[in-house]
């Protein structure tokens, strides 16, 4: 797999991740440590993303 097609799968996944959180957000019954993991997830992956493009 080139860096490129890497970086894209990150992408896609770092969306993914995004719009979950935004849907627990809105969701009455999310638990804060669920939200909480997943932007760490979110991030991990932001940084993946940065450490490649460099």
């Amino acid at each position: 797999m080139s860096v490129d097609a890497h970086i894209e799968k990150l992408r896609e996944k770092h969306e993914k991740v995004s719009r979950a959180v935004e849907q627990a957000q809105r969701a009455p019954g999310a638990s804060d440590l669920e939200i909480t993991e997943m932007k760490r997830e979110k991030l991990r992956l932001k940084e993946q993303i940065e450490r490649l493009n460099a």
